[in-house]
C-alpha cells in the first residue's frame, strides 16, 4: 500500500478552477508568442496557482496536450492535492529531455518562461541541459492570468476581507493603551489575527521583497527610512527583521498609531491600513485630521473609478494632478525617500500583484480583478495618517472588502 493511500484530500482547489487557469494562461501564449509550444513555472507560488499544490520543481503547461509537474520532493504529496494526471519525480533538469520523450513529445524550440522564479544559477543550469531551446520571458501573461479572479477566489477574498476589516476596527481597539509599544501591538494583532483564522503567511511577488505580519509604526516611526516598497516606514523588531515594531517606541498622547498588514486565508490576502489616536476625537490637530481627509477623499475618487475599461496608469495620473495642487504634495506616498510612486496595486496570492496604478500598467482593468487602493501621507515630526482598503473591481466601481469606515479611530 502506498503511504499517499492513509491520507486524505482536504481543502484542495476545485478541478475546474484549475483547468479555468490553463484556458486564459493558453489564450495570452497564443496571443502574445504564437510560437512558443508551452511555459515553464517554477516558482513555488505559481506552480500552487496553476496546480493547487506547493511543490518544489518544474510544472510544463504545453500550449496543447496534459502538463506535466516535475517534482524534486514531494511527488506523493502532489498526488493528494492536484488534478494533474502526469506527476514526475525528477532530480536536475537534465532528466526534462528525458521525460518528454518519454511521453512522446517532441523537445519544443521556444518556451514561454517564469524567469523571475529562477536564480541566475538555475537558469544557467537549465540552459546548459536544454540549449536549443529559445526561453522568452513569461512572466507577464502568469501575472495577467492570475489578475482576473474567478469566482471562487472572489469568494475566498471576500471572507478574508471581512475578517481583516473586524480584526483592526472591532478586536483590536480594545487592547490599545497609552504606554503599549509597537511590538506589544504586533503581538496582540498576531493573536487576534490566529483566532480568526489567519494563516500567518504574507507572500510578495517581487524579487527579494519580504513581509512578516505589516507595518506597526507609532508617530515618527512612520517616517523612519525604508527598504520596503512602500510609503509607511518603521524601525521594525531589528534591523535585521525589518517588520512589525520596535519595543523601543511607546504610545503616547499627540502620536498617531498606523497599521499597514495584511490577512490570509487559503493563500489569498487583503491589504488594509488603519490609524488610530491615543485621545477624543477633538484632540486630533486640525492639520492631522485634514491630511486624513484628504487621503479618504483620494480613495473614493480612484475607488469609483475602479470598473472594467479604467486604465492604471490613467488614475495614477489624475491621482497626481490632484495632489500637486494639494499643501500634502510633500509627503504623500511617503516622507523624502519614502516616497513611491504609485497608489494602488494589484492583491491575491501575492501582496504586489498585477496590475498597479502607476505609469507604465496601460492595459485596461476587467471586472473581477482586486485592487488595494492605499493613499497616504507622511506629516515630518508627526507621523503618517492615510488609508488603505481592497476592492473588487465591478461594473459599478470599486466594492470595498475591507470594511467602509475609514475614520481615525479614537483610544
Amino acid at each position: 500500500m502506498r503511504l499517499i493511500n492513509h491520507f486524505q484530500m482536504k481543502n484542495n482547489t476545485p478541478v475546474e478552477e484549475i483547468h479555468s487557469r490553463w484556458k486564459k494562461y493558453r489564450e495570452f501564449l497564443r496571443k502574445d508568442f504564437p510560437q512558443a509550444e508551452g511555459a515553464f513555472v517554477f516558482s513555488r507560488l505559481n506552480i500552487f496557482y496553476f496546480t493547487g499544490t506547493f511543490a518544489n520543481g518544474v510544472f510544463w503547461l504545453p500550449a496543447e496536450g496534459e502538463p506535466i509537474l516535475f517534482c524534486r520532493r514531494g511527488a506523493e504529496r502532489a498526488e493528494l492535492e492536484t488534478p494533474i494526471k502526469n506527476i514526475v519525480q525528477f532530480n536536475s533538469y537534465g532528466d526534462i529531455e528525458k521525460t518528454f520523450k518519454d511521453f512522446a513529445i517532441n523537445v519544443p524550440s521556444q518556451i514561454a518562461t517564469e524567469m523571475n522564479g529562477l536564480s541566475w544559477s538555475l537558469s544557467k543550469s537549465l540552459i546548459r541541459y536544454l540549449p536549443d531551446i529559445e526561453f522568452i520571458p513569461g512572466d507577464k501573461l502568469i501575472s495577467m492570468t492570475r489578475a482576473k479572479k474567478s469566482e471562487w477566489e472572489l469568494q475566498i477574498l471576500r471572507e478574508v476581507g471581512k475578517k481583516h476589516n473586524k480584526c483592526l476596527t472591532q478586536l483590536l481597539p480594545p487592547s490599545l493603551h497609552e504606554g503599549i509599544n509597537e511590538l506589544q501591538i504586533s503581538h496582540k494583532i498576531s493573536a487576534i489575527f490566529y483566532s480568526e483564522g489567519h494563516h500567518g503567511v504574507l507572500r510578495m511577488e517581487t524579487f527579494g521583497e519580504e513581509a512578516f505580519l505589516g507595518h506597526i509604526a507609532l508617530g515618527d516611526s512612520a517616517n523612519y527610512p525604508s527598504v520596503f516598497n512602500g510609503p509607511v516606514g518603521l524601525r521594525g523588531a531589528h534591523p535585521a527583521v525589518p517588520f512589525m515594531g520596535s519595543e523601543k517606541i511607546k504610545w503616547e498622547s499627540g502620536m498617531p498609531l498606523i497599521i499597514d498588514n495584511g490577512f490570509t486565508i487559503g493563500g489569498y490576502q487583503t491589504d488594509k491600513t488603519q490609524v488610530y489616536w491615543l485621545g477624543n476625537k477633538s484632540t486630533i490637530p486640525e492639520s492631522i485630521q485634514s491630511a486624513h481627509n484628504f487621503c479618504v477623499e483620494m480613495q473614493a475618487m480612484l475607488a469609483e473609478q475602479l470598473c472594467p475599461g479604467s486604465i492604471p496608469s490613467n488614475l495614477w495620473v489624475q491621482c497626481d494632478k490632484i495632489v500637486s495642487k494639494s499643501p500634502w504634495a510633500n509627503g504623500f506616498m511617503g516622507l523624502g525617500n519614502n516616497k513611491v510612486n504609485f497608489v494602488g496595486h494589484g492583491i491575491g496570492l501575492a501582496i504586489d500583484e498585477y496590475p498597479v496604478l502607476a505609469n507604465g500598467f496601460d492595459l485596461p482593468l476587467e471586472e473581477g480583478m482586486v485592487l488595494a487602493i492605499e493613499p497616504k501621507i507622511g506629516i515630518p515630526g508627526i507621523g503618517m495618517v492615510g488609508t488603505e482598503n481592497t476592492f473588487e473591481v465591478t461594473i459599478n466601481g470599486g466594492k470595498p472588502l475591507t470594511g467602509n469606515n475609514y475614520e481615525i479611530i479614537t483610544i
